[in-house]
């Protein structure tokens, strides 16, 4: 199957959806490829999250970008923040317009720093449908296609339910809103997200930010796999005897945690720092945290349950692909990323953007690059001719095949699932690390494909789990310090040289450098030399 567009857009959450409505706005025709249902697969889907939507306050909203500031390490961007902010209002508003029913406090109004995953979503998706989008479901894309100048002009992939018979969809530009990169680790809804869409934009050249803060794990009862962080906010943590856990801050509760299970310590939680009032609409919110704990007949408000660590990668971290301008354009000519497959640091630094500022981040970046995108795309026209295939590692090996892709995943979880290796980071152990990935990524070039249409999808999801695990251990290895959810035990404190944002790329010889732009800062307060 082939097809012409203006706008295609790779992946079916929030950032797609919007970036599909934005480009479709803009009188572009517009294709979007999921690989899997739009608006039923992935993070945002499977639960929910609050949203960093603020009242059109000022002093509400630097407040808010001054508390980011000060989590992030100092490698936030004002100018950026603000973007966001006023973008994610206004957005938000229109959703509520377009019949999304938001709670109510208890003075009738509306709460909209909030969203249910399944409704928000079953909402975009009929919104995207109604503004002319063609949706192909269940069309996972492998490679990018590129013109004879090097920019990109559409993409191709495989089409599930029909026999995995190849598609293209050739398009004057693209928009990857593919997610970030959980590892196969299990996370709840989060096993679309292989990062396939970086691995498609590196063997283009493109350049990644942020990379090292990846470092992030959410807890999930042990016989579960929901991360969801808003049910700990309530919990207390016990030892199997019942002795509680103390904490020296509250700040230091996932350290020291992940500390002890890291020491194969079991660690248990109970609910009951939530109140009364509130326990039914918790229950109400995130119906899928307390169903495994029902079904094992647990009240988690009374009765301690175990949890464990579950890595959620740069879905919940920070790194992505670099954009280089106010419309999400990558590296690439005619290349915009949106959502988890693009840095988060300009909103959050070097913290978790998971929740609120990842939602309001793929709000605000899809819309800003479906329409660039189309902008681009008027301005270049539909490509003809015959378009370069750029896929290879998983896709086109270079020497006898014979590796599998579940062989290639299982070697690389060893080196990034455990706390140990990756939430604890040292020299000695990164190295060691990339002392196996190296020579990994070089036999998955070589040997690594697939027999059929799904052993292949699974080879090229294999061939990225390699790639980002490379990008980030080569970052953190450079990044001499501990900032944000980056920590180096042999590297404690913030070094305040590396108040820079780190940028990788390549896969062959993967390099790293300091960003050339410095973050943005607040304001400076007049006559001080100080930073407000």
């Amino acid at each position: 199957m082939r097809l012409y567009t203006d706008v295609l857009v790779l992946g079916g959450g929030p950032a797609g959806a919007w970036a599909a409505i934005a480009a479709a706005g803009a009188a572009a025709d517009v294709v979007l490829a999921d690989k899997g249902y739009c608006g039923t697969s992935g993070a945002t889907a499977s639960g929910g999250n609050n949203l960093w939507y603020l009242p059109e306050d000022p002093d509400v909203r630097d407040a808010a970008m001054a508390e980011r500031e000060a989590a992030g390490g100092g490698l936030t961007d004002r100018t950026w923040m603000t973007r966001v902010q006023e973008e994610t209002y206004r957005q938000v508003n229109r959703l509520a317009g377009w019949g999304y029913r938001f709670p109510s406090d208890e003075h009738g109004r509306e709460r909209r720093n909030t969203l249910q995953g399944p409704e928000y979503m079953r909402r975009m998706r009929g919104r995207v449908r109604r503004s002319g989008v063609r949706v192909l479901d269940h069309h996972p894309a492998l490679e990018l296609l590129t013109d004879s100048a090097g920019a990109v002009s559409g993409a191709a992939g495989l089409r599930r339910q029909e026999g995995w018979e190849r598609y293209e969809v050739r398009a004057g530009a693209v928009v990857l809103a593919t997610g970030g990169c959980a590892f196969l680790s299990g996370a709840f809804g989060l096993n679309v997200d292989t990062g396939d869409g970086h691995l498609m934009a590196a063997e283009l050249g493109a350049e990644l930010s942020g990379m090292e803060f990846s470092a992030v794990y959410g807890l999930s009862p042990a016989y579960g796999n929901h991360t969801k962080g808003l049910m700990m906010h309530y919990a207390s943590y016990y030892e199997p005897d019942g002795t509680p856990i103390a904490f020296d801050a509250p700040g230091d509760a996932r350290v020291r945690l992940a500390r002890l299970a890291a020491e194969g310590r079991p660690v248990y939680a109970r609910l009951d720092r939530a109140p009364p009032a509130l326990r039914r609409l918790m229950r109400d919110s995130q119906p899928n945290y307390f169903l495994p704990l029902d079904k094992a007949g647990i009240d988690p408000f009374t009765t301690r349950y175990p949890v464990r660590f579950v890595y959620e990668g740069t879905v919940r971290g920070t790194g992505g692909l670099r954009i280089v301008d106010a419309g999400c354009a990558t590296t690439v000519p005619g290349l915009y990323a949106a959502g988890d497959v693009a840095t988060r640091e300009l909103i959050t630094g070097a913290a978790s953007g998971g929740g609120s500022f990842n939602g309001a981040w793929a709000i605000s970046s899809g819309t800003w690059a479906g329409a660039a995108a189309a902008r681009f795309a008027a301005a270049r026209g539909t490509p003809r001719g015959e378009p370069r295939a750029n896929g290879r590692a998983g896709l086109r090996p270079a020497g006898d095949t014979g590796l599998s892709g579940a062989d290639v995943v299982r070697a690389v979880q060893e080196e990034v699932l455990p706390l140990e290796r990756n939430l604890f980071r040292d020299a000695e152990g990164l190295a060691a690390s990339l002392a196996s990935l190296d020579p990994l990524w070089e036999r998955a070039k070589t040997g690594l494909a697939g027999t059929d249409g799904r052993t292949t999808l699974r080879a090229r999801e294999a061939a990225s789990l390699v790639a980002h695990a490379r990008w980030m251990y080569r970052a953190a290895l450079v990044r001499e310090e501990s900032r944000g959810v980056h920590l180096r035990d042999d590297r404690p404190e913030r070094d305040p040289a590396l108040r820079r944002r780190i940028l990788t790329g390549g896969l062959d010889e993967v390099w790293t450098a300091l960003d050339p732009v410095a973050p943005v800062g607040p304001p400076a307060v007049a006559g001080t030399g100080r930073t407000a």
